[in-house]
């Protein structure tokens, strides 16, 4: 199980090496600015989605898990709905889903900072160092994200 965690992530690591150090603002609904440099010393999952994707419903609970485990210590979660929302419909989709991780405001219009975004959802760890760690297109678990992290730590590479 292990080997297959780290294919499924590093399958689209090299992919993203290369992208060094990335950074981005975006805002959340009440207009507070996020910044990826600001979590740095981090976990961070970027996860990319939008409200009319089935696959990024299904893995909503997995990141809140993932998130209300890890985010008073060593990671978080930014969910950037990669779509132009209504504020109203977003704030109650928000609220209807339990997402108390941030969530973000983006569009493919606003570009993907941290590299291509070929299908929703995408998924990018980056590490406490804020390098990308992994790509992960399609829906992540809790389960998945914390092997990886340890798979990483293992190596010696946080």
């Amino acid at each position: 199980m292990r080997l297959a965690v780290v294919l499924v992530f590093s399958l689209m690591t090299s992919a993203v090496a290369l992208a060094g150090t990335p950074d981005f603002t975006l805002s959340d609904l009440h207009g507070k600015q996020h910044r990826l440099s600001d979590y740095r010393g981090k976990w961070v999952l970027v996860n990319y989605w939008a409200m009319w994707c089935p696959p990024c419903l299904r893995e909503i609970p997995e990141l809140e898990r993932f998130y209300q485990k890890h985010h008073g210590k060593d990671a978080v979660v930014l969910g950037i709905d990669y779509e132009e929302s209504d504020h109203k419909r977003l704030a109650q989709f928000i609220k209807d889903n339990k997402m108390t991780y941030p969530v973000l405001l983006g569009s493919p219009e606003k570009g993907d900072t941290l590299g291509p975004v070929p299908g929703l959802p995408t998924s990018f760890l980056i590490a406490p160092d804020g390098t990308i760690a992994g790509r992960k297109v399609g829906p992540v678990t809790e389960h998945l994200i914390e092997n990886y992290i340890n798979t990483i730590k293992a190596k010696g590479k946080e």
